[in-house]
């Protein structure tokens, strides 16, 4: 039985123990898996006839030649090679969907920005048509950055598949549950969970229950792994077992079909007779996987002062510079907050990251109000920003018990690279023109005293 304690409000309609599916533990294992018996060569990689009349294939993810410890490969038995997954490509436009470098002359990125919730349309949008580009940095052609997206999504794919040669994808539902069926097995995902699709995986998104609403962060450079733990040690944060990877699914349909290649920060389609979800059986550490947040294990002070944010990283990408990088992904989840004499909520800062958060459940504590479940806000890089006038009084006022911060959840993409807001985000998304007033009544409380304006009991005079 689950003994973990939270409260996430979309666990008493949890789909996840109602699934029949079936997933293999650990991130970064080396997986093995067949949806036939016998489908799986063992000992070798490419027999000389593969059973069932199956094609033999290796997907890399990264170079030949990377170290064995970031060296990622699987192989694939499959009914027909990839090279029958494409025909002749024609450009197509998915125009909320950007890449970057993607600079607007008239809009301006310099700023503090929130936005509210971006709405349902009415629309029939799938995964392609629903994904709306917030934020990019960095260049998508040389590999490095990120960009921001929110996937409005109300229809499924239907004969219909994608893959991204430019990205991995971190997807971080809000509202409503997807299946991603993929070449190397099935996901299904609902809020309160994070999945992670390699570049170059075939997928088709579903809708299980709509309509849907997330977040997803598009990594241009290197890929997400777990961060190093230092002197923390072997446990909590984000543990290894707990993140899942599907077993091996495969169709055999002859159909039409249509796949749709992101290259370069351009859309291209192709027509085929067939699906092309069609491994037989796999092994290999290059694959999708799924992670219930519920399971991190913060990491906090007991004593006093606040952490820097990093102890909440649930993933990083790194960067060509040490302990700087491309993109981290945080978690700000229910957790006690126990410090003596210390301001607890986030403190005020600016720094080299450009954070772009957003909120899937609950009240973040240093925005009391207006940053709601749904909306997102962004600090660019060397911009200062932190809780708000009713945050900071109630924090310098609060009673230093220990106290469960509870009924929340958000997260953070952060990167070294400045984020350009698209001219979705500046201009038709719903931002919140009055955000940047929230510090305006933060007072004075200088006065030449030590003391300042504060008397002994902790009170405005």
């Amino acid at each position: 039985m689950d003994q973990r304690t939270d409260s996430n409000p979309y666990k008493a309609n949890s789909r996840r123990n109602a699934s029949d599916l079936d997933y293999m533990p650990g991130f970064g294992n080396d997986f093995e898996t067949e949806a036939l018996p016998g489908a799986l060569p063992q000992g070798m990689n490419s027999p000389q006839k593969c059973a069932y009349g199956l094609y033999g294939e290796q997907l890399s993810g990264t170079a030949f030649t990377a170290p064995s410890h970031q060296n990622e490969r699987t192989w694939c038995y499959r009914i027909r090679p990839s090279v029958r997954h494409t025909s002749r490509f024609s450009k197509i436009e998915l125009p909320f969907w950007k890449s970057a470098p993607n600079i607007c002359e008239d809009v301006i990125s310099l700023g503090q920005y929130r936005w509210d919730p971006v709405p349902h349309s009415g629309l029939d949008l799938t995964w392609l048509t629903g994904m709306h580009t917030m934020t990019t940095a960095g260049d998508v052609n040389t590999q490095v950055g990120m960009a921001s997206h929110i996937y409005l999504v109300t229809k499924s794919m239907e004969d219909e598949y994608f893959y991204s040669a430019d990205s991995e994808l971190l997807v971080v539902p809000q509202e409503g549950f997807l299946r991603f069926c993929t070449e190397l097995g099935v996901i299904e995902l609902e809020p309160g969970e994070i999945a992670i699709l390699p570049r170059g995986l075939v997928y088709r998104v579903e809708v299980i229950e709509g309509p849907a609403r997330g977040f997803v962060c598009e990594n241009y450079g290197q890929k997400f792994e777990l961060p190093g733990r230092g002197p923390i040690g072997a446990n909590c944060m984000a543990n290894r077992r707990d993140f899942k990877t599907p077993v091996a699914h495969f169709e055999d349909r002859e159909v039409v079909s249509t796949l749709t290649v992101k290259w370069c920060g351009r859309f291209h389609e192709t027509k085929i007779g067939h699906s092309p979800l069609d491994v037989v059986a796999w092994h290999g550490n290059y694959a999708p996987c799924k992670y219930d947040l519920s399971t991190y294990c913060p990491i906090g002070a007991v004593l006093f002062d606040h952490p820097d944010p990093s102890i909440f990283t649930v993933l990083t990408a790194p960067s060509g510079v040490p302990g700087t990088a491309n993109i981290d992904f945080v978690l700000f989840r229910e957790r006690w907050m126990v410090a003596e004499n210390t301001f607890r909520p986030p403190w005020y800062h600016k720094n080299i990251m450009s954070e772009l958060m957003g909120n899937i459940y609950g009240q973040y504590d240093a925005k009391p109000q207006g940053f709601v479940p749904g909306g997102m806000s962004l600090h660019n890089m060397m911009l200062p920003h932190g809780p708000d006038k009713n945050a900071f009084e109630g924090a310098s006022n609060a009673d230093l018990k220990a106290e469960k911060l509870d009924n929340t959840m958000s997260f953070m993409f952060e990167t070294r690279f400045p984020q350009q807001l698209t001219e979705f985000a500046a201009k038709e998304a719903p931002l919140q023109d009055d955000y940047i007033d929230c510090w305006n009544t933060l007072e004075k409380r200088f006065d030449g005293t030590p003391e300042g304006t504060w008397d002994k009991a902790g009170k405005k005079k």
